[in-house]
C-alpha cells in the first residue's frame, strides 16, 4: 500500500468511526435538570458528568422557589432553549416543577427521582401529609419560607453522604416559600407522556411509600434504589441509567 493510499484509509476512518461517547440511534439527546427543595442545582454534578460522557447535552435549571408558577417558568425558560427532543428530570419538590413543565413541546419523557408526582390538585404539602416522612426538621421562617433544620440536614436528607459534604449542603440549601409548597398541579404532564421513576428506599424526606404509590398510579417504569433522599447525589451512575432509558 502506498503512502498516500494510507493516509487516504485513514481518512475515511476517521470520519466514518463512531465516536465512543455518542448517544444511541434516534434517542433524544438533550437532559434538563431539576433540583428539589434545601438543594441547588450543583447537586447535579455527577449525574451530569456520566451524561456528558455519554454525548448528552445537560442543561441544570436553577430555580428561585418562590412559586410553583415561577419555578415552571423558569424550566420553560430553559426548555425553549433545547435544540430538540427534551428529557426532563425532577428531584424532590422538582416533581411539582416537570409536571407542570412537562407539558413544554421539547419535552418527550419524565424521570422522578425520589420526587413528588401529583394527580390535579395534589400539592406537595397535601401528599407529604398524605403518608408523612419519618424525617421531621422542616422549619419555617419569619417570611414564609421552609428549610431544613441544619442539625438534622445529614440524618434527613442525606444520611448515605459524607459528613463534610452534607454540611456543606445544608449551609447552601435554597428555602422554599410556603406559596410553593401548597400550590396545587393543574395539567399533569405524566399523563401524556412517559415517565420513569426512583424509589429511594431510605428516604426520610419523602416517605418510600408514598413514591411507590404516585408511581404506581401512574403506570411509570419505575427502580428501586437503596438509598437517602439525596440519591442522586449518592448513587449518580444508577440515576444516570435510568435517565438515558428514559432518552432511548
Amino acid at each position: 500500500m502506498t503512502g498516500t493510499l494510507r493516509i487516504a484509509c485513514a481518512l475515511l476512518a476517521s470520519a466514518t468511526a463512531v465516536p465512543a461517547t455518542a448517544t444511541p440511534a434516534g434517542a433524544v439527546k438533550n437532559v434538563v435538570l431539576v433540583h428539589g427543595a434545601f438543594a441547588d442545582g450543583s447537586g447535579w454534578a455527577a449525574v451530569s458528568d456520566i451524561l456528558t460522557k455519554d454525548g448528552y447535552k445537560v442543561t441544570i435549571v436553577q430555580q428561585p422557589e418562590t412559586s410553583l408558577e415561577d419555578d415552571i417558568s423558569a424550566t420553560n425558560r430553559v426548555l425553549d432553549l433545547q435544540d430538540g427532543p427534551t428529557v426532563l428530570v425532577g428531584h424532590s419538590y422538582g416533581g411539582m416543577i416537570i409536571t407542570g413543565a412537562g407539558n413544554n413541546a421539547h419535552v418527550k419523557s419524565l424521570v422522578y427521582v425520589a420526587a413528588f408526582q401529583p394527580e390535579v390538585g395534589e400539592s406537595l404539602g397535601s401528599l407529604g401529609a398524605s403518608k408523612p416522612p419519618a424525617g421531621t426538621s422542616v422549619k419555617t421562617t419569619a417570611d414564609g419560607f421552609l428549610y431544613l433544620d441544619p442539625a438534622h440536614y445529614h440524618a434527613d436528607f442525606c444520611a448515605d453522604l459524607p459528613a463534610a459534604q452534607a454540611d456543606f449542603m445544608a449551609r447552601s440549601q435554597v428555602f422554599l416559600s410556603v406559596k410553593a409548597a401548597s400550590a396545587t398541579a393543574t395539567v399533569p404532564a405524566w399523563k401524556s407522556k412517559p415517565s420513569f421513576a426512583i424509589v429511594a428506599t431510605k428516604d426520610r424526606a419523602i416517605n418510600p411509600e408514598l413514591e411507590r404509590s404516585m408511581y404506581k398510579r401512574s403506570h411509570a417504569d419505575t427502580i428501586e434504589i437503596a438509598a437517602s433522599h439525596a440519591v442522586y447525589v449518592s448513587q449518580p451512575a444508577a440515576v444516570a441509567a435510568l435517565i438515558e432509558k428514559a432518552a432511548r
